[in-house]
């Protein structure tokens, strides 16, 4: 893909949504954290539905780590993982009180050092708790990709890293958000609406065609 579509791409993103937004719920960097960290293999409605019981109880590392991890886990278990979810949250939450004063760390190492975050999660929390440009990819960024031709790669790494090189800096900030909603709800993966997308024109996918002509059947 050349870079004015490219450029066309993103320009219609942002004049369709100037000022995109992550759809799990939260307040503080620290609920943030939490909830990415619990949207592994799950959906934001689900986490939402569990931060709603759980944020009001314990809304500080602090007040988690008195929670406890069988209470942690009660409260997240209509979660996929939550166990495991749980261990990591509190064994966090310790670290970021011995480490960190309680405050979660700005920096991509110091994020990555702390169980159960990764690459993506810690990606997340700098663009979105911090205002960092850095793009994370998940499973329906790696598909939009892929599939428009906007940052083909054979991995999720390879494809950030293609992002982070050819997107114009001045989408970096929002380049997450747009093209995770994209993904989300125009370019889904068994059904894509194709035939009510708008960047369909600028869109590289051979299959984009019949979708079209089908009216997306």
């Amino acid at each position: 893909m050349n870079p004015a579509k490219r450029r066309q791409i993103y320009e219609y993103l942002r004049a369709a949504n100037p000022a995109p937004a992550t759809e799990l719920e939260y307040t503080t960097p620290f609920q943030l954290l939490v909830a990415v960290m619990l949207s592994a293999q799950a959906t934001d409605t689900s986490v939402n539905k569990a931060t709603h019981r759980l944020f009001p109880m314990a809304p500080t590392p602090e007040a988690m780590l008195a929670l406890g991890e069988e209470a942690l886990a009660e409260c997240i278990r209509t979660i996929g993982l939550y166990r495991t979810k749980a261990k990591n949250v509190i064994a966090t939450c310790r670290l970021l009180l011995e480490r960190h004063g309680g405050a979660v760390p700005q920096s991509r190492e110091a994020l990555e050092a702390l169980p159960g975050v990764g690459r993506k999660t810690a990606s997340v929390v700098l663009n979105t708790a911090f205002g960092q440009p850095a793009i994370a990819v998940d499973t329906h960024i790696f598909r939009v990709c892929n599939r428009t031709g906007l940052a083909p790669g054979k991995d999720v790494r390879k494809v950030e890293e293609k992002l982070t090189r050819l997107t114009p800096p001045e989408y970096r900030q929002n380049a997450h958000h747009w093209l995770i909603l994209h993904g989300r709800y125009t370019c889904k993966a068994r059904k894509p609406a194709c035939e009510a997308c708008g960047i369909r024109n600028l869109c590289e996918w051979t299959g984009k065609a019949a979708r079209t002509h089908s009216g997306g059947k």
